[in-house]
């Protein structure tokens, strides 16, 4: 698996001290807003060794994003094929960071550099996204990478299991209309 680049990132394999930083993320309430409860710290382990293993056998996934200048891991941004159960198929495109790096243009500089690996690496026809649909900040970044909402594919779904429904919203890119 080879590392992703951008002007400002780095995205690549997971690493042992990433997993403190990740566990603090996933225990923040704000970052989790949209998401679902936090995390405990094992279950936020047990997704890195998901991660880590799709990677190894996909050569993509849910890469690390660490800040280039400086080394210091921020959050995680990649593709992943859509779950089962959903109401569509396809690979998802997601990302998401620590509060302190809110703000700086790094869920947007990864999802980019994301969203042209699975179309020019990839070869994927289409890659689509997922938010629930008070989460402006998320679709935000999906309208800056070109994507659209696609209405007939909104649905409501709980974001834990058992938990209260929320409204889902759909965006889609295809290949060929990349900005």
């Amino acid at each position: 698996m080879t590392a992703l680049h951008t002007d400002r990132l780095v995205l690549r394999r997971w690493r042992e001290d990433d997993l403190a930083p990740w566990a603090a993320m996933n225990a923040d309430p704000e970052v989790r807003e949209h998401l679902g409860a936090p995390l405990p710290r094992e279950q936020s382990d047990a997704a890195v060794a998901r991660f880590r293993a799709d990677l190894d056998r996909r050569g993509w996934g849910w890469w690390a994003v660490e800040v280039r200048d400086t080394g210091a891991f921020v959050g995680f941004a990649g593709l992943d094929p859509v779950d089962d159960g959903m109401p569509f198929e396809g690979v998802e495109i997601g990302w998401r960071l620590a509060r302190h790096a809110w703000g700086h243009g790094y869920a947007t500089e990864a999802a980019r550099r994301v969203r042209d690996h699975g179309f020019d690496v990839l070869g994927l026809p289409e890659i689509l996204a997922v938010a629930t649909a008070a989460n402006t900040r998320s679709r935000a970044v999906m309208r800056r990478i070109g994507m659209t909402p696609d209405p007939r594919g909104d649905f409501d779904g709980p974001t834990v299991p058992g938990g209260p429904p929320r409204r889902n919203v759909l965006y889609r890119i295809a290949r060929d209309t990349r900005a």
